[in-house]
């Protein structure tokens, strides 16, 4: 049925639960995952060049420790079921984007992603990256709630 699950993050304990039912549900396929991680781009916000240096690179730092974070989760968790994982990550503001883009390019056939419920006016303000990925995309998603 489906050989290949791409598994995004984004470090939350509501993704974590994902990523595990994720692996579960791979196990049972037979099937192998790569765990995904968008990573926010920097964005500066001064005009001291030293500063926003300095910045850039501690946001960076940061990002890349939640990153390994979370793919650490990923690849501990799927040792644990013992399926086969990959991990990827690039960096991206639209994590929708970046994690359809990542399904492409490791050839998935199916998105295994938590939704945090956003509804209203937090959902229109914060947006579900999760609705975008159903919305905008032509691969399979099975959301987990």
């Amino acid at each position: 049925m489906y050989h290949h699950l791409l598994l995004p993050t984004d470090g939350s304990p509501l993704s974590e639960k994902a990523v595990r039912r994720g692996l579960r549900l791979a196990r049972d396929l037979g099937a192998k995952a790569t765990g995904f991680y968008a990573m926010p781009e920097f964005r500066a916000f001064a005009y001291s060049g030293t500063i926003i240096e300095d910045t850039q690179a501690i946001f960076e730092e940061q990002a890349n420790a939640q990153a390994e974070a979370a793919l650490g989760f990923i690849k501990t968790a799927a040792q644990e079921e013992g399926v086969s994982c990959d991990t990827a990550r690039s960096t991206s503001d639209r994590p929708y984007e970046a994690i359809l883009e990542a399904a492409h390019a490791h050839g998935c056939d199916l998105i295994v992603m938590a939704s945090h419920g956003r509804r209203g006016i937090e959902g229109l303000l914060m947006g579900s990256e999760t609705q975008k990925v159903l919305t905008h995309g032509k691969i399979s998603v099975l959301v987990d709630r």
